[in-house]
C-alpha cells in the first residue's frame, strides 16, 4: 500500500527553470484577480460601512445596492483568481507542474464569465487558461 502511494506522485517539470507560458498564464490570472478585487473594492467604497456594521446580516439574498456590491466585492471571483495566479506562479518557480485540471476548471470559469457577462476580462482568463493547458502539456513527462 505504502508503495502504491509513494508511486503517486504529482509529474515534476524535469527543468528546474520556469516555464514561459505557465509563468505568464500565472501572471495573467494575478494582474485579472488582483485587478477585479482592487477596482471591485474602490467602487464599493460607499458600501464598506454598511459590510462592517453587518447590515447584510439577514438581508445578504436581498437585491439591494450593498449586497450587489458585496457579491461582486469581496465574495466575487478576484480572491480566488489572484490566489490562483499566485499558485501557479509559486508551482512553476518550483519546477511542480500545475494539475491539468486546475486549468481546465479556469477555462470554464473563464467561459462562462466571458459568454454570459461583456465587458468583462473574461477572454484574458480564457487566454490564460489555454496558455496554462499548453504549457502543462508541453511540460508533462510522457
Amino acid at each position: 500500500m505504502t508503495d502504491r502511494l509513494r508511486d503517486h506522485r504529482p509529474p515534476v517539470a524535469t527543468s528546474p527553470r520556469p516555464h514561459r507560458e505557465i509563468t505568464w498564464a500565472g501572471r495573467i490570472l494575478a494582474v485579472v484577480g488582483g485587478g477585479h478585487l482592487t477596482l471591485g473594492l474602490l467602487f464599493s467604497a460607499p458600501h464598506l460601512g454598511d459590510w462592517l456594521t453587518l447590515g447584510l446580516w439577514g438581508s445578504w439574498w436581498e437585491d439591494t445596492d450593498s449586497a450587489s456590491a458585496f457579491w461582486g466585492n469581496p465574495a466575487g471571483f478576484g480572491l480566488p483568481l489572484l490566489l490562483v495566479g499566485l499558485l501557479v506562479g509559486w508551482m512553476d518557480r518550483r519546477g511542480i507542474v500545475p494539475p491539468v485540471f486546475l486549468a481546465w476548471t479556469v477555462l470554464g470559469w473563464g467561459g462562462a464569465v466571458a459568454y454570459i457577462v461583456e465587458p468583462t476580462p473574461g477572454p484574458l482568463v480564457v487566454i490564460a487558461a489555454l496558455m496554462l493547458l499548453r504549457g502543462i502539456r508541453n511540460v508533462r513527462p510522457t
